[in-house]
């Protein structure tokens, strides 16, 4: 599963990842300076034009020792087609989600963006490829049997992880970028996110949002998939594939600002 994002994590091993990811959203913590007002930003209002008191053509003091804003941030999508929404800067203090904006931020990870299609479809593709499911047969109609599982498979597991555990455990399903210190440090940052997560109230805990999410997916499969591959034993399967898949996408979410600047040249 995830083998495309694995080759590119490949790559990022072999070359320097230690660019630090810069202010992306609206920080909740005063002063603000030139780098710490975002152009835009997932789940946030955008920033005034003027501090309250300021006079008016009076300029935002620019922040000491600060490097280019435009390097390090985080897109709404990765590599154009898998969903990112959910990733947030460095160094960025966020106020808790409300339930409301917690299912809209899984809606737009799973059905509102152009990218989930895609990114279901080469997946899909990935899948017929390695023959993963037999049953489900070749051709055209089994692409179309291989591509609805493999939605629905998206939707319920980002609506589980993103929207209803987190709603119900108090729990941030957004992923913090670490972006800084070196490549071993932020992959065991990463693969930790699995595990523990930041709670509305500020603090941290075990990630029920994603453990449970998972398993509750795992679990759900079981009514759309063929019989031979149900069963508790392809659950646990299963529920072990999506772990893997959210803690690749977490190192993916990682280093995916070095991944822009230093293998896609972009600014």
């Amino acid at each position: 599963m995830h083998k495309i994002l694995k080759v590119v994590l490949l790559f990022v091993a072999l070359s320097p990842a230690v660019s630090r990811s810069q202010i992306q959203v609206e920080q909740t913590n005063p002063p603000k300076c030139a780098e710490q007002i975002p152009s835009s930003q997932t789940n946030s209002t955008a920033a005034p034009s003027s501090e309250k008191g300021a006079t008016a053509g009076s300029k935002v003091p620019a922040c000491p020792d600060q490097k280019d804003s435009s390097q390090g941030k985080q897109t709404k999508r990765m590599l154009w087609v898998v969903p990112n929404f959910a990733a947030v800067n460095a160094n960025t203090q966020l106020p808790p989600l409300s339930t409301r904006e917690k299912f809209t931020l899984a809606a737009h990870d799973s059905i509102l963006d152009y990218s989930s299609f895609t990114w279901a479809g080469i997946l899909a593709a990935q899948s017929m490829a390695l023959n993963s499911d037999p049953e489900l047969g070749g051709g055209i109609a089994g692409y179309g049997r291989y591509y609805w599982r493999t939605f629905t498979d998206g939707v319920s597991g980002t609506f589980f992880t993103e929207a209803i555990v987190p709603t119900i455990t108090h729990e941030d399903p957004r992923y913090y970028t670490m972006g800084q210190g070196g490549f071993f440090r932020r992959t065991g940052y990463a693969i930790s996110r699995g595990f523990v997560t930041k709670t509305d109230s500020g603090g941290t805990s075990f990630n029920f949002s994603e453990v449970v999410g998972n398993g509750l997916e795992a679990g759900l499969s079981n009514l759309y998939y063929p019989p031979q591959e149900r069963g508790l034993n392809q659950t646990a399967k299963n529920f072990g594939t999506q772990m893997e898949s959210a803690v690749l996408n977490h190192i993916f979410q990682e280093f995916w600002p070095d991944i822009r600047k230093k293998l896609l040249r972009e600014k």
